[in-house]
């Protein structure tokens, strides 16, 4: 502990607790000695300075990546900055070299996918966050640059995660080292598929962890030369072999028992096993059965399993056979015999169980008896049988037991080593050993006391090999420094290694010496403890204690009581159990047991801890011959439930893992050390006068330390070293001056607000008299105001009464003499209405009723005749399907069927025509009905309403009689308005009647519509049929045409060919070099006969010749570089063109395709030079345009059947016919196209996807390196910034650039400008240049995004500064292009510039969760915002982050609901698309096939005769 003066009122320190071990608070009084602290909690306690530890009040609230930087490394430090990081979801920390894991208790798959491996692969180690892929790329890249074995030693308790970390690390071996392959599995998973067999045979329940662990494994991952994965090997040490025969309660024995006496029915009954719970070996302890594991599916796994490894149906009955006689074996009990010190088998029972175990080990069951019954001694020449008592043979039924079990575990890691292959010629190896930890209890039970001192022993070693590491990592930090450290003394514990292993006199040689002498007891091996080491220091005695020990270890005092330690230890090689057991009828239990050289003596005495201690070396030195590397899993808690950090169980964890030793070893040296910029920050203040940039850091660091007259501390290259208890005493003195500071403005202040205060008094007395006075004044005007008011009203009021009886006289006079006059001419109108309404609607019903008369008339004339002509036709047909029997009625049938269908064709679109004609008419005449309706019911309707007014006007004038008596009514006029009244009534109820009669007429002539369209629609099909009848018969005489033109031409050849002279020529006409003997060539382009005789034979054979040369001109000529025309590629117009003209498109076989497909696949060999790839990228996708447009399907689309002629097969026949051709038409048209088009146009996809995914991906490479600058602020240009922020008179201004360090984006951008100007020229379609830019910055995006996740130094205030203005540049860069090329690439940004966003904001903690979701990151999920809320730093203006109530904990719980639901995708990081996101459609529509019209051929082609056709 440091001296008193280090503590000042309001220093800020830790205390320990009973409750969460180390509680902050503040120094309240400092008395003497004592301190008075104000706990966080509440509490006031008083402390003595030595047990007072100082906290580092400016810690980041997430903590630190690696704990050798935290202010102050001592106990509560580190504890707060794990519970930090384990509350942030940071599991892994850093311990200078050593990993810490805590155990989060839930699924986090986003840590270990292949993205994660790939961003911590070839990274410098502490540069990303903790991990244990990063432990293993140290190991992984020191064996391959140093050419030394490396080992990862994984240690922790039960239930701590050490599994999990292996395989972690085995999978990021099998990342790195490349998979290799064994057989179908690789070895990695053939390593993983064996962990079920061997947590099956070695673990167990404790009193911890439901699966324990119960032996130490060590695999050895081998690598060739080359760094590949070449082998592997599982090496198991230190197995529990006392846990056959005995277990403490609530513990159970190994696995595959349980699992064996819950296996299916048949199995049970094969091996005579019961309930688990009826067996010796399984019922001393009351736990049988777990709630979280069913051991009859774990049987069925473990079978399966050993399957998968190697191990055959018949070895697992025998396993498993072995198994269950150990469990019998158990059962077997023994009594006394009749001689003296005899025994027997105690009952029927036992001898059932000894029966059933000769039977399982297939041996002799009298031999079996006599061997656990009684003893052979060989002595000089006379051998000597000796009776066991019933407790000697237990314990050689035990031994017998423990050594079956031992053999068998022993077989099963040599069968899974031999089933996974070992390279025997592999010097280099990384291994990884999961190990228990050590083992303290607060209550220590006698029946695991034995095995809880080996397993101490064991930590005990592994803590001495983890010491000198530590030591030796001090040491080299030291160097690297180039500081003095060699008064620097390391202590190990060695001494507490030779109190247990020393021999002779240590505590293992002891306990053998005790076990080899005869009616020793467990107290007399006390007596020769307690005797032998009563002035050891690590060695005590309890009190009131007869037979128990403790031993001071490194991790705290273990008392172990010593009631069995003799009966463990023991353990007898019987020499009648081995010549027994290898004598079995059971071929592998036989192989379990050799046979032995030793045969001297019957019993010998084998020490179970001696053994034990043997095995421990063994491991050591393996691990001495390899580079070590550490991870320590810790369990958080030990309701094994996420979320829950319990203080005081993981301070034990850290003490046993060896953490706070290494913490010890550290402040034996200088366990402070920062960065010279970090120090002159924190304590510049000391001495104001270094601030400025007339000093340097370490002159300023100097000049610090020589002010507060500090010794002891050490000046290295990059950081200052201070001494334990330093770090508090400038923290003091710092707190001194800041807390001065504060009194002074505390008093400016103050006096401030005093002055302002009191002038805001007299400033608001004034205002208040002022307004008293005013209120005053105002009320006494107000009532003048309402008198004058009131008198004013008075008289308005009066007059307008008088006015308002004035007006309604009046007004009731004009409304009674309106009433009257309108009813008179309302009257009128009315009947001018109804009188026109009825001529109309008669002249429309009579114009209906004689349309409809005539439309029917004439429908029923047309559906006749076609009736009639319809039966003619059958029975036409009838007669022409007679007469197509023969063939030379033929061609006279199908023109007169062409004719008749032709016929039949015109008169069904003439009905069609006239049904449409029809329907319209009547459509018409149903619009002008139903118009003509609505307008009566709309006439009927007014006159109702006409109606009603006239009543109710009837109604008022009769009221208002009274008032003017003489108005008189005239009665006739009434009742002719009545009259007239139901006569209008009358004429709309007939004419409702005759709307419905219309409507019924609709309805009939609609059904007899539908009729005579499904009788229409039938002659269609009738027709169909026709035709198709028509083409078939066509294509029968096509046929006949063709065999008849194959007899001929074989008549012909048949014919002797010597009435041909050989020195005469056949004639021909040439047509632009063509022969006119195309029509002699079969119908698919095949030769006309096997054998070709003269000159004719040599002219086909030179026009062949000729063609083969234009095919060669053509593929060297494209295979160069021929360039562009009109922007558009000209070698592939040219291909194009060639291939068109060739009709080679339309063969069935050709060779062109494959020597066009041999060039492309020659550019992707060229995948360094983009400048190429760009070529033929233009190349290639401009054909595939042109063939996508032009290729289809034979018979999709063309002209009518009639017209078709027979199609050419041939490649060459095509050439020939083609070539007395002149094209004249579009350059991109329709062609029916053969197999070999479509395999060449998939071919051609495929290379376009190739070629586009090179040049990506070259971008992509020469993006890496850069982006990984990028992301961070140089040093230099940080360490200005911060001494600007403390200096003041340095600052840089807010918005100033870092135009001397964006060399970087610069960069960037003139690469994204380069492939630009590559592309522009080699003339690649702008739909590539778009999504190469998309996916380019879809790229940058996830690089910078996952950086600034996975580094905690990148997620800063000025880091966020720099990253912006590069993305600045970038947004200037995409300003500047065509939006044709720069698209949406802008947008793929969107992540790291809400995230950048964030970062420069000011005042976080102001900003509320909506906020940040909904404006200011809202394409961020839930996980990315608080990974990235818990790493910022303002390392500029040292503000705050977002709020921890507010914000924080709402985030953390949107995620624990995620995870409870299961969410699968719940990576943080952004993966990187790889695909092409373009469709051949979309390639297809971007270009318009009229813009290749006009590109000119190679000259080189059109000056020869045979592509002279590329001119048109």
């Amino acid at each position: 502990m440091a001296p008193q003066g280090r503590f000042t009122v309001g220093s800020h320190v830790w205390v320990a607790d009973a409750d969460v071990a180390w509680i902050d608070g503040l120094v309240e009084e400092v008395k003497g000695d004592e301190l008075i602290i104000q706990c966080t909690n509440g509490n006031k306690v008083t402390a003595n300075v030595s047990t007072v530890y100082p906290k580092d009040a400016e810690a980041k609230r997430c903590g630190v990546e690696d704990m050798t930087r935290l202010a102050y490394l001592n106990e509560p430090g580190v504890l707060q900055n794990l519970k930090s990081r384990f509350g942030m979801n940071e599991i892994y920390t850093y311990t200078g070299n050593i990993l810490i894991a805590v155990n989060p208790f839930q699924r986090l798959p986003h840590l270990y996918n292949n993205h994660m491996m790939g961003i911590y692969k070839g990274a410098e180690f502490g540069e990303l966050s903790p991990h244990p892929f990063a432990i293993a790329d140290r190991a992984y890249r020191l064996m391959i640059n140093y050419g030394k074995s490396q080992s990862i030693l994984v240690s922790g308790e039960s239930g701590a995660g050490k599994t999990e970390s292996t395989k972690s690390l085995m999978q990021y071996l099998a990342f790195m080292g490349g998979k290799a392959q064994t057989g179908e599995r690789s070895v990695q998973q053939q390593v993983l598929e064996s962990n079920p067999v061997l947590e099956a045979f070695g673990n167990a329940k404790t009193v911890r962890n439901n699966n324990s662990s119960r032996f130490g494994k060590f695999v050895e991952i081998q690598f060739d030369q080359n760094g590949k994965i070449s082998g592997a090997a599982i090496r198991t040490y230190l197995l529990e072999r006392s846990r056959v025969c005995q277990i403490s309660n609530p513990e159970r024995n190994y696995h595959c028992f349980y699992m064996l006496c819950a296996a299916p029915a048949e199995d049970r009954e094969r091996y005579k096993l019961g309930d688990a719970a009826s067996f010796h070996y399984l019922n001393q302890s009351s736990c049988i059965k777990l709630d979280a594991m069913d051991d009859a599916s774990e049987y069925i796994t473990t079978r399966t399993a050993m399957g998968i490894v190697g191990i055959s149906s018949d070895e697992q009955d025998a396993i498993f056979r072995v198994v269950a006689a150990i469990l019998h074996l158990g059962n077997v009990e023994f009594s006394e015999g009749s001689e003296a010190d005899s025994s027997v088998p105690k009952d029927d029972k036992s001898r059932f169980h000894l029966s059933t175990a000769a039977e399982l080990f297939m041996c002799d069951e009298k031999a079996l008896e006599e061997s656990l019954c009684k003893r052979v001694m060989v002595t000089r020449g006379d051998i000597i049988v000796k009776n066991l008592d019933s407790r000697a043979a237990a314990l050689s039924r035990d031994a017998l037991a423990r050594i079956v079990y031992s053999r068998l575990f022993d077989w099963l890691v040599n069968k899974i080593n031999t089933s996974i292959g070992q390279d025997p010629n592999s010097k280099l190896l990384i291994g990884v050993l999961d190990i228990y930890g050590f083992e303290s209890f607060k209550t220590n039970r006698c029946l695991t006391a034995f095995e809880q001192f080996c397993i101490n022993l064991t930590n005990e070693k592994l803590q001495q090999h983890f010491n000198q590491h530590v030591f030796k990592m001090e040491q080299e930090e030291y160097t690297k420094e180039q500081i003095d450290w060699s008064y620097i003394q390391f202590v190990d514990n060695q001494e507490i290694l030779d109190l247990i292993e020393k021999k002779p006199g240590g505590i293992i040689a002891l306990l053998d010496e005790t076990c080899m002498l005869r009616n020793s007891t467990h107290e007399t091996f006390a007596e020769k403890l307690y005797q032998k080491f009563k002035d050891n220091p690590h060695f005590s005695r309890p009190k009131f204690s007869r037979s128990d020990f403790t031993v001071h270890h490194y991790a705290g005092h273990v008392t172990y009581q010593t009631d069995l330690f003799l009966a463990k230890n023991i353990d007898y090689a019987v020499n009648e159990h081995q010549d027994l057991l290898h004598a079995s009828r059971c071929s592998f239990v036989s192989s379990l047991f050799p046979p032995s050289e030793e045969s001297t003596k019957s019993t010998k005495f084998t020490s179970i801890g001696s053994s034990f201690k043997q095995q421990l070396q063994a491991l050591l030195e393996t691990l001495s011959t390899t580079e070590p590397h550490y991870i320590r899993c810790i369990k958080p808690n030990n309701a094994l439930k996420p979320g829950i950090f319990e203080n005081s169980n993981i301070l034990q964890q850290l003490r046993c893992g060896g953490v706070l030793e290494a913490i010890r070893i550290s402040c034996l040296g200088y366990p402070t050390r920062r960065r010279f910029d970090e120090f002159v920050d924190r304590f510049g203040v000391l001495l104001p006068e270094v601030l400025g940039e007339s000093y340097d850091e370490v002159t300023a660091t100097k000049m610090l330390l020589e002010k507060v007259n500090l010794t002891g501390y050490q000046i290295g290259k990059t950081k200052v070293f201070l001494r334990a208890g330093q770090m508090a005493e400038l923290d003091a003195l710092r707190t001194e001056v800041l807390g001065h500071s504060a009194c002074k403005i505390q008093r400016k202040v103050r006096s401030y607000l005093a002055r302002k205060k009191f002038i805001q008094q007299r400033i608001s007395a004034t205002q208040l008299q002022a307004f008293c006075r005013g209120q005053i004044a105002r009320h006494y005007y107000e009532d003048l105001r309402r008198k004058a008011a009131s008198l004013t009203i008075q008289t308005y009021y009066r007059m307008y009464f008088a006015r308002k009886n004035y007006r309604n006289i009046c007004s009731a006079s004009t409304t009674v003499q309106s009433g009257l006059r309108g009813m008179a001419a309302r009257k009128e109108l009315r009947f001018r209405k109804q009188t026109k309404a009825a001529v109309t609607i008669q002249s429309y019903c009579r114009s209906y009723l004689a349309r409809s008369r005539y439309m029917s008339l004439k429908k029923a004339a047309i559906t006749t005749q076609c009736a009639w002509r319809g039966r003619m036709a059958r029975k036409e047909l009838r007669k022409l399907k007679m007469a197509a029997k023969e063939t030379g009625a033929l061609q006279a049938a199908k023109n007169k069927l062409e004719k008749q269908v032709e016929e039949l064709t015109w008169r069904l679109q003439l009905e069609k025509r006239m049904r449409t004609d029809m329907e319209e008419a009547k459509s018409q005449e149903n619009r002008k009905l139903k118009q003509q309706l609505l307008e009566l019911q709309s006439q009927s309707n007014e006159t109702k309403d006409l109606l009603k007014k006239e009543q109710e006007t009837a109604k008022e004038a009769l009221a208002k009689a009274a008032v003017v008596p003489e108005v008189h009514v005239d009665a006739t006029l009434v009742d002719e308005l009545t009259a007239e009244n139901v006569k209008l009534k009358a004429l709309v109820s007939s004419l409702e009647t005759k709307i419905d009669e219309t409507e019924q007429r609709f309805e009939e002539m609609k059904k007899a519509r539908e009729e005579w369209l499904k009788k229409a629609t039938d002659a269609e099909l009738k027709i169909n049929e026709l035709t198709e009848t028509m083409l078939s018969f066509q294509e029968k005489l096509t046929n006949m045409e063709a065999e008849n033109q194959l007899l001929r031409q074989q008549a012909l050849l048949r014919s002797h060919v010597r009435t041909i002279p050989e020195n005469s020529t056949p004639k021909s006409s040439l047509t632009n070099g063509s022969p006119r003997g195309e029509e002699q060539k079969t119908p698919h382009g095949t030769p006309p006969a096997p054998k070709e005789y003269g000159s004719f034979a040599h002219a086909r054979a030179s026009f062949y010749e000729r063609q083969h040369e234009s095919v060669d001109a053509l593929i060297n000529c494209v295979s160069e570089n021929i360039g562009f025309n009109e922007g558009k590629p000209v070698a592939a117009i040219t291909i194009y063109k060639c291939l068109v003209h060739w009709k080679i498109f339309e063969t069935e076989k050709t060779s062109v395709f494959d020597r066009l497909i041999q060039i492309f696949g020659s550019a992707l060999q060229k995948h360094d030079s983009n400048e190429d790839l760009a070529y033929w990228l233009s190349n290639s996708s401009t054909l595939l345009i042109m063939l996508q447009k032009s290729l289809k399907a034979a018979g999709s689309s063309g002209t009518s059947p009639q017209k078709r002629q027979p199609a050419q097969s041939s490649f060459l026949g095509m050439v020939f016919r083609s070539s007395s051709i002149t094209v004249d038409m579009d350059l991109v048209r329709q062609i029916e196209a053969k197999y070999p088009a479509f395999l060449f146009k998939q071919q051609l996809t495929a290379f376009v996807e190739g070629l586009y995914g090179m040049i990506r991906d070259n971008v992509k490479k020469d993006l890496s390196s850069l982006l990984s600058h990028a992301i961070q602020v140089p040093r230099t240009v940080k360490a200005s910034m911060v001494r600007g922020r403390s200096f003041g008179s340095s600052s840089l201004p807010r918005g100033r650039s870092f135009s001397n360090q964006a060399s970087y984006w610069q960069a960037i951008v003139d690469n994204l400008t380069e492939l630009l100007k590559i592309l522009q020229e080699n003339c690649v379609p702008t739909i590539f240049i778009r999504k190469i830019f998309t996916q380019i910055f879809s790229f940058i995006n996830a690089q910078l995004f996952n950086s600034l996740l996975v580094r905690h130094e990148c997620c800063s205030f000025s880091n966020g500064e720099y990253v912006k203005q590069g993305l600045a540049q970038l947004e200037v860069w995409c300003g500047e292009l065509k939006p044709e090329y720069a698209g949406s690439a802008l947008d793929e940004l969107r992540h790291i510039r809400q995230a950048v966003g964030f970062l420069v904001i000011f005042k976080k903690f102001r900003i509320s969760y909506d906020d940040i979701v909904n404006d200011l990151c809202p394409g961020l999920t839930v996980q990315q915002l608080y990974k990235i809320c818990t790493q910022y730093w303002d390392d500029k203006y040292n503000t705050e982050s977002v709020s921890e109530e507010v914000v924080l904990e709402e985030m953390r719980t949107l995620m624990t609901n995620e995870s409870s639901q299961e969410t699968l995708d719940n990576t943080f990081l952004l993966d990187d698309e790889i695909s092409m996101p373009i469709s051949l459609e979309e390639i297809s529509d971007s270009m318009d096939v009229k813009e290749f019209q006009n590109v000119e051929p190679p000259s080189e082609l059109v000056a020869m005769p045979a592509f002279q056709f590329l001119k048109s």
